[in-house]
């Protein structure tokens, strides 16, 4: 089956809408908070907006700060970016009293895509734990041979239906709306990175693991490995 093309303006549609959907709520309840505070006189009300909005305030800024590395530019095309900084959003975003991060990589410079392929395949392990539990997340090796597994376990574990259609690029349907986009996007993603995602669901845990295509040249690498092989040609030659 042919993996399935968006426009391009379809997709900048339903990514905003994916990031709309995310801080709405938290931005809502700030304004919700605000409301009751010019209002009330009642200081346990006045206490209990304030708390609100506190704390809809910290949760909009991490869903924020996730979609920025997650969806955004994060920096100019080629820009490498910190795992360092990947694990704070996600610990940010992801990791409460219900639901434990375990971040077992290396504190490195990565190519920014495949960093972005991260953070989409944590928040797709999130999602099929919607109770809480343990998120473990593995990176080995370096540069073209980066291998990723993201595992979940905990209650009412599930994998919403559709998603490892949606991550190899061929929707059911051929169709893809604001719920299916995020998991389409990391499998586009995962393309222009050269790696091919795996998913392994059973009644105990989701993994999901990226590792490169074999014999595929990563888009990062290509350009200087070409060029490489032009200048010694050409010292060849002469």
């Amino acid at each position: 089956m042919s993996v399935f093309s968006l426009d391009a303006l379809d997709l900048a549609a339903l990514l905003c809408s994916r990031v709309c959907h995310d801080v709405i709520s938290p931005v809502g309840a700030i304004v919700n908070g605000l409301e009751v505070l010019e209002e009330e006189k009642d200081a346990e009300m006045r206490a209990f907006a304030i708390d609100l909005i506190k704390k809809s305030a910290s949760t909009a800024s991490a869903r924020l700060q996730f979609c920025r590395l997650a969806f955004g530019a994060a920096g100019s095309a080629g820009a490498s970016i910190d795992t360092g900084d990947a694990e704070l959003v996600a610990r940010g975003l992801l990791a409460d009293e219900r639901t434990k991060l375990e971040w077992k990589a290396p504190r490195v410079l990565m190519a920014k895509n495949k960093v972005k392929l991260i953070l989409n395949l944590c928040l797709i392990a999130a999602a099929s734990i919607p109770r809480g539990g343990v998120i473990t997340l593995t990176i080995e090796g370096e540069d073209d041979h980066i291998r990723m597994s993201i595992e979940s376990r905990g209650p009412n574990l599930r994998l919403a239906h559709g998603v490892p259609a949606l991550l190899a690029g061929t929707p059911e349907n051929g169709h893809v709306d604001a719920h299916g986009i995020q998991a389409f996007y990391a499998g586009l993603v995962a393309r222009d990175s050269k790696m091919q995602i795996e998913v392994d669901v059973n009644a105990e845990r989701v993994l999901i693991s990226a590792a490169p295509i074999a014999g595929a040249q990563s888009a990062e690498t290509a350009p200087l490995e070409e060029a490489a092989k032009t200048a010694t040609a050409q010292a060849a030659i002469g």
